[in-house]
Order: structure tokens, then C-alpha cells, then sequence
């Protein structure tokens, strides 16, 4: 095909097809490339003749131009106009969807993370920690997209501020005030997330060698976390109401640890709550011994009150002297909506602001304020009233069917969106005989720091609607 300028490619547009005059243009040239009538290296029309043989404005072959270039299909060149682009090297990529994990891998925690993020449908992953895409509202943070999107735009544009965006931890402040935790906002910081919360925390207060206790089971992502920066992880065994308080005493007197992070409420894997009496018993002991306190309360929102589940915050008894509270809204919100914060004294606070901008400058600013624009106008409480009352149904129906196929509950829960459960059976075996027919377990050896074999699991109540995921179970568990 030659290059002249007064080269015709056909019509493009029809005003009466679905779809913007733009996405018509891109759609049809990309399956011209695609089906080699145009061929690599052709120059495509001019900006000015393209538009007026497809009788658009120019502005829309601009844009049309601009999204083919993006996508690889164009390559504009300075004064020359542009051009077909070479193909080959580009489809011949696998894609991040078409990676596939080796199966002789052994199930651990980066083999479990990755699996997660493969991007399987919910209801295939009944060891994900997150709810299905339909029990989220999707709108709700659409409509907070877009009223930032309407503000002046200059604000879109600058970094955020060293501790987070003020209006949202003011918010915040509310929030937490709620729970009985008294925190002002120089006393909250912003982080992507609870997992850097953790980072920040644990090399703030921790360097190599030091220990670091955690619940035994507990959230697996922090082991491979705390490893990386040379501490030493040990597991307190965790009880229907709590740890084991007198073994976190006894280990405490043997290691000396400088942090202890538990999960009060909703504990993740066994949905347990902190009862009151153990909540003070923790508290005096770290303060007998000298450690602090670091309680990840990612699953705040999901717990329906002390009326049907008690549960107790360390915060709420300390104040944030000894105790670094952390939450988030990914969990409730999106995964995607990295958006988590500490809460802890004024100084500390200063300090991890100011670790947090060495190392990643600031938070995202837009997504705060999208999480804001959600909290203060009051739709939040009842999008979370109504996750809790779909993961009450689902719990019971749940429970009943692990219990009617042979698997043992270890701990029946009134709240939470997780079961543990013991199989009586090797579960990484289970595991990676359930990947291979599709769907993601997650093996009670992962849950612990000692990483050794276990005849537990951790089940996602809201990702258990799938029948084959039942079939699957009923076989290997007859």
C-alpha cells in the first residue's frame, strides 16, 4: 500500500451505530491493522483529510489518533504525520491475564498473592479476602469520582500533604471518636493501605534482629513483610476471645518483643473479637514488658456492635499512648481504593509522616478525597449496613453445608465475612488439586508464622455461591 497523502481507507462512522465517533474510528482502524489491509509502515490521511472524508471534526480524528498511538497500533512521527506501527512484537507478549503460575510451585504466601491477583471471578475464590464485585456499590464510588473530578483542576495536579488530605482526617477524627478513640487529626496520617501502615510502623520501630509478635493464625501477608526487613516473627496462639495471654506473657519475658500486632475485631482468619477482660490483660502486658501495640482493625465496618458480637479496641482502653491503631476501606469500599490510615500520639505521628514521605513522598490525594466525599455525606453507613446483612445470610447457609460435609468450624461467629474451618485433611494438597479445577483455596499453613502443614482453611463466606466450588468439596473431603 503506498504512502500518498491521498490515500482513501473507506467509510468509518455511521451517526446511527452505537458507540462516540471517536471509539468508531479507533475500532475500525485497529481491525484494518489487525486484518493486514493496512500494513506496517503506511502512512495513515492527514489529520485534515481523514476528517473530511469521514466528515468529522478534526479535533475527533486528533483524539482517535492520539487513543491508536496509545494502544500500539500508530506511531506518530515529528513532522511526518503518522504511521502503521509494527505489530508482532507487541501480540506476541503474553499479557498479564495469560501468565499462567507454574504448578509445581508450592502454595506460600507470594503463590497465594499472586493467585489473587489473577483476576478470577469472585465466586472462584473462596480463600480471597475480599467480597464479590456485586455485594460492592460500584456507583457509590463512581458518584465520588466524579464530583472530584468537578473541582478546580489545579487541585488535581500538586502532590498531597505530608500526613493526608485534612477534610479527610477530620473525618476520620469523627469517625474513630465513634469508637471511642480520641484522635485528632495531627495525630492521624494517610497510607496506601493498611500493608504499608504495617511497613511504616515495623521499620519505625523495629531493626534487624529485633521480634515481632503476631497472632498464630493470622494475616499472612505481614510474615514475608517483617522477613524482609530482618525481624523475627512468633505466633501467640489466638482464642475464641482473644490470645493466649498467659503464653504472650511467657514469650514476652523470653524475647523481648518491640511490637505486637493483633487483630481486635474480626479477627482474619477465625472472625473472632477481643473481649474485655483479655483487651486489658494484652494492654498490661505490654506495658509490663515494654512493647507497643499495633491493632489493624481493617474490618471495623463490617462488625454489627457489641450487642451481638463483644468486642473490645485496645486503643479505646490506651488512647493511643502505647497502642498505633490502623484501618482502611478496602475491604468495603474497592480493593483498588488504596486508602488506609494510623492513628497514634502526635509524635509518632510526625515521625511516620515524615518516614512516609521518604520513601513514597505523599498519599493519593484524589483517592482520599473520593473516600471523603463517600464518609461525609452519609451514604457509607448504609452501604456497610447492608454488606453486614448479606454476610449474616450467607454465614449461616455457609456453616451449615462446611458442617453438613464434614469440615469442623473452629469458631461459630455471629459476625465477619470468614470461616475457619479443619478439613481433617493435608489443605495444601486441597489446595493445589482446587486450582487445578479452578478455584482458589487458601491452606491454614499459610495463616501461621511457622508456615508448617495444616488440616485448616480459611473460607470466604461471600465467595462460596459457585456449585462446582461444593462438588469439589464433597469429593475430597468424602
Amino acid at each position: 500500500m503506498r504512502s500518498s497523502s491521498k490515500l482513501t481507507i473507506g467509510n468509518m462512522v455511521s451517526r446511527d451505530s452505537g458507540g462516540s465517533l471517536v471509539e468508531q474510528i479507533v475500532r475500525s482502524v485497529a481491525c484494518r491493522i489487525d486484518d493486514k489491509l493496512l500494513r506496517t509502515g503506511s502512512r495513515m490521511p492527514s489529520i485534515r483529510q481523514f476528517a473530511d472524508e469521514q466528515k468529522v471534526s478534526r479535533f475527533t480524528v486528533v483524539e482517535a489518533y492520539d487513543r491508536l498511538v496509545a494502544n500500539g497500533y500508530l506511531e506518530s512521527r515529528r513532522g511526518s504525520g503518522f504511521f502503521v506501527r509494527e505489530r508482532a512484537s507487541l501480540i506476541n507478549t503474553p499479557t498479564a491475564h495469560a501468565q499462567e503460575i507454574p504448578s509445581s510451585q508450592q502454595p506460600d504466601v507470594v503463590w497465594l498473592v499472586r493467585n489473587m491477583l489473577r483476576q478470577l471471578p469472585p465466586q472462584k475464590m473462596p480463600g480471597s479476602g475480599l467480597l464479590p464485585h456485586e455485594w460492592l456499590d460500584g456507583e457509590l464510588v463512581a458518584n465520588g469520582l466524579r464530583a472530584v473530578s468537578r473541582l478546580n483542576q489545579s487541585l488535581l495536579l500538586h502532590y498531597g500533604t505530608q500526613q493526608g488530605f485534612l477534610p479527610f482526617r477530620q473525618q476520620l477524627q469523627l469517625k474513630l471518636a465513634e469508637l471511642e478513640i480520641a484522635a485528632a487529626p495531627e495525630q492521624i496520617v494517610t497510607t496506601n493501605g493498611v500493608t504499608q501502615a504495617l511497613d511504616l510502623v515495623a521499620r519505625e520501630f523495629t531493626q534487624p534482629g529485633d521480634t515481632i509478635f503476631v497472632d498464630d493464625p493470622a494475616w499472612f501477608l505481614m510474615f514475608g513483610t517483617f522477613a524482609t526487613l530482618g525481624t523475627k516473627v512468633i505466633g501467640i496462639p489466638r482464642l475464641h476471645d482473644g490470645p493466649d495471654v498467659a503464653k504472650l506473657a511467657e514469650l514476652a519475658a523470653l524475647h523481648k518483643p518491640k511490637l505486637y500486632i493483633i487483630h481486635s475485631v474480626l479477627h482474619n482468619p477465625t472472625s473472632t473479637s477481643l473481649s474485655a477482660a483479655k483487651a486489658f490483660q494484652v494492654l498490661k502486658t505490654a506495658e509490663q514488658h515494654d512493647f507497643m501495640i499495633v491493632e489493624d482493625d481493617i474490618y471495623c465496618d463490617m462488625h454489627p456492635g457489641s450487642a451481638v458480637q463483644p468486642a473490645t479496641r485496645v486503643a479505646a482502653l490506651d488512647q493511643l499512648n502505647r497502642v498505633i491503631y490502623l484501618g482502611g476501606f478496602s475491604k468495603t469500599l474497592a480493593a483498588n481504593l488504596r486508602v488506609g490510615f494510623i492513628a497514634t500520639s502526635r509524635e509518632t505521628a510526625i515521625r511516620l509522616a515524615d518516614r512516609k514521605m521518604l520513601s513514597s513522598l505523599t498519599t493519593n490525594e484524589i483517592s482520599e478525597r473520593v473516600v471523603h466525599k463517600i464518609l461525609s455525606e452519609g451514604h457509607y453507613r448504609k452501604h456497610v449496613d447492608r454488606i453486614r446483612g448479606k454476610l449474616d445470610s450467607a454465614r449461616d447457609e455457609v456453616t451449615n453445608r462446611v458442617e453438613k460435609i464434614g469440615m469442623q468450624v473452629k469458631y461459630r461467629t455471629p459476625a465477619g465475612m470468614f470461616l475457619w474451618v479443619d478439613t481433617g485433611k493435608d489443605t495444601i494438597a486441597l489446595t493445589e488439586k482446587a486450582l487445578e479445577k479452578g478455584f482458589l483455596l487458601a491452606p491454614g499453613s499459610l495463616f501461621s508464622p511457622h508456615q508448617l502443614p495444616s488440616t485448616h482453611m480459611r473460607l470466604n463466606v461471600a465467595a462460596m455461591a459457585d456449585s462446582g466450588v461444593w462438588d469439589f468439596l464433597e469429593k475430597e473431603l468424602k
